[in-house]
């Protein structure tokens, strides 16, 4: 087992991309985190000006965001009339998710909660999302796939050497909530999204979410199983989900004044909610990828995008997120364990485990990505023109 040295990446031409070791003068965002981060002549990364943008473009401030939750909160009761659920939602037992389910009751939604059980919750998160359900009193609908055919899927992205492990996870969640959305007749998905705490997110970090293609393609490789029980959902379902059922997400943490130390307190108040010590901590492969594989691997420290978005909402200082990033990135007991945990899960040997990660890096686009729905039906075309128009 490897620990991350990030002062040994510092002085690394190659963890910086062939240029001298550069950190944003607001946040912390720097040459390793992101080959393609840029500074203007100040030493500001355009993390800082993209986050300024996205802010004002979509979260409101004062009379105009109580206007705005307002209103949105008007469509969802009155689309929902006649209907058992009037909204749906994801729910992991993290904080975001959690706060969002809190305010939906508060709110007086009645949203239908859903969960996807990968086979890797740990004990808090079943804990958390009991509570949710029992004290906000809503209906919860588990999803279960096949853990050795979930197991399968996760060993061939690994195998794979892709960056978006998660991806797979993030896939199913997504087409179970239009599915479910549709099937209720449920017009709004509310999502745990949100600007001030999550915008900062690289490029290179991440892969299209519904690139069932993509998918399929690195499993057909690596994989040995059958999909039977995992969701595979495409765009093109989703452009039917959107288009003729009229399924749209809200954001509705947006809307609403969202401190990420206020929000935990209300939350550990109202609900019993327990810490997980990390940002979506609540999965143990999640812990392991963000705290062992990732920066390991990938020399990520996914830590920089989320002390930089606390950074530009006001929330903490630049001198507070550097203290933050002194501290180790995994608890080592907590990391012992789950190494072993992990490790033993998936049947694999520490040699075969620690081969796995030094295979070099691939990106997922040298696999097969899923066509635009457009140049999927070329037949179709001429209606592209049709749809921009009445955007």
């Amino acid at each position: 087992m490897r620990m991350y040295d990030e002062e040994k990446l510092k002085s690394s031409k190659e963890a910086n991309f062939g240029r001298p070791y550069q950190q944003c003068v607001i946040s912390v965002m720097d040459t390793i985190a992101d080959p393609d981060i840029t500074f203007d002549s100040k030493g500001i990364s355009n993390y800082y000006y993209n986050y300024l943008a996205k802010e004002k473009a979509e979260v409101p401030q004062g009379a105009d965001a109580e206007k705005k939750l307002t209103e949105v909160v008007r469509l969802i009761k009155e689309a929902g009339k006649g209907n058992k659920y009037d909204c749906i939602t994801g729910v992991s037992g993290g904080v975001d998710s959690t706060y969002l389910s809190y305010l939906a009751k508060k709110l007086g939604l009645r949203p239908l909660i859903v969960h996807f059980d990968n086979g890797w919750n740990s004990e808090l998160a079943v804990k958390n999302i009991e509570n949710i359900i029992s004290k906000l009193g809503f209906d919860l609908y588990t999803l279960v796939v096949d853990w050795e055919e979930f197991k399968d899927i996760q060993l061939a992205y690994l195998k794979a050497s892709v960056i978006d492990i998660e991806a797979i996870t993030d896939h199913a969640i997504i087409g179970t909530l239009y599915k479910l959305a549709a099937e209720n007749k449920i017009k709004y998905i509310l999502s745990g999204a949100n600007v001030v705490t999550e915008n900062t997110l690289p490029r290179s970090w991440i892969f299209n979410k519904v690139d069932h293609v993509n998918i399929k393609d690195i499993h057909d490789q690596y994989g040995t199983l059958k999909l039977k029980t995992y969701p595979l959902f495409n765009s093109i379902k989703k452009r039917l989900y959107t288009k003729l059922r009229n399924i749209e997400s809200i954001y509705l943490l947006n809307y609403v004044p969202y401190n990420k130390n206020e929000v935990k307190n209300t939350i550990k108040n109202e609900l019993d909610w327990k810490d997980y010590g990390g940002k979506h901590y609540e999965s143990v492969f999640t812990r392991f990828y963000q705290g062992y594989i990732l920066p390991v691997k990938f020399g990520v420290d996914k830590r920089k995008a989320h002390l930089s978005d606390l950074i530009f909402s006001g929330q903490i200082s630049k001198a507070e997120a550097l203290e933050e990033l002194k501290k180790p990135i995994y608890d080592t007991t907590q990391l012992l364990a789950d190494y072993e945990f992990v490790l033993k899960k998936f049947n694999l040997t520490e040699k075969a485990f620690e081969d796995i990660l030094d295979l070099p890096r691939k990106q997922h686009n040298e696999f097969k990505t899923e066509r635009s729905f457009w140049d999927t039906y070329r037949w179709l075309k001429p209606l592209e023109f049709v749809s921009k128009l009445t955007r």
